[in-house]
């Protein structure tokens, strides 16, 4: 059986939680924050109308945005709340629950390989431990052959970059870039945040 992820485990504990994390983005939002970081770096890595899964979705803020712009978008999180806020906010995309280490979309009728995976908002950080390199390889079972995976977490979330970057190596994918932004910036030694691009 798969360990239940960090997510899992605090939505059985505090049921409300899920709605206070739609509304905090929502409030974020409405008081002007820029909250399309993400959007702009996966828009930028590939052309108008390609595959784009959103791997831990949440309410749909990524991947709405990037069907906005003409993409074809899927999105997948194992918070069925969260699901239903990207269905009622975020129509046109194809919004599935599921947990991510258990990830088989072909098995769901969706057989063609993505572009782009892209997972933000420290959904590497919420999984459990022991299922980190099964979603590394899941990720890459999705791929196109010349697909990347884009993904960006935190420090101090119990997750460090150093096993993350073997973890990575362990599943099959290759690091072509590290940045510590959303906005390109360099990843360093002392960086508290990395966004990694992975094919």
């Amino acid at each position: 059986m798969t360990e239940p992820s960090k997510w899992t485990r605090i939505i059985e504990a505090d049921p409300d939680h899920s709605r206070r994390y739609i509304e905090r983005f929502k409030v974020m939002e409405a008081a002007g924050h820029d909250l399309a970081g993400e959007v702009r770096t996966v828009d930028a890595m590939v052309p108008r109308g390609s595959r784009i899964l959103d791997a831990g979705s949440g309410p749909g803020r990524v991947g709405g945005r990037l069907h906005a712009l003409g993409h074809t978008v899927v999105g997948i999180d194992v918070d069925p709340a969260l699901i239903a806020a990207a269905e009622r906010d975020y129509p046109g995309p194809t919004w599935l629950v599921g947990d991510l280490a258990e990830m088989d979309l072909p098995e769901r009728g969706i057989d063609e390989g993505f572009d782009v995976i892209v997972s933000a908002g420290n959904v590497m950080g919420f999984l459990a431990p022991s299922t980190r390199v099964e979603v590394l390889r899941r990720f890459r079972a999705h791929l196109r052959l010349d697909g990347r995976v884009v993904l960006g977490f935190g420090a101090g979330r119990g997750y460090e970059f150093a096993q993350f970057f073997a973890d990575v190596e362990e599943s099959g994918l290759e690091l072509d870039l590290a940045l510590s932004t959303w906005d390109l910036r360099p990843f360093k030694a002392d960086s508290d945040f990395i966004v990694a691009i992975l094919r």
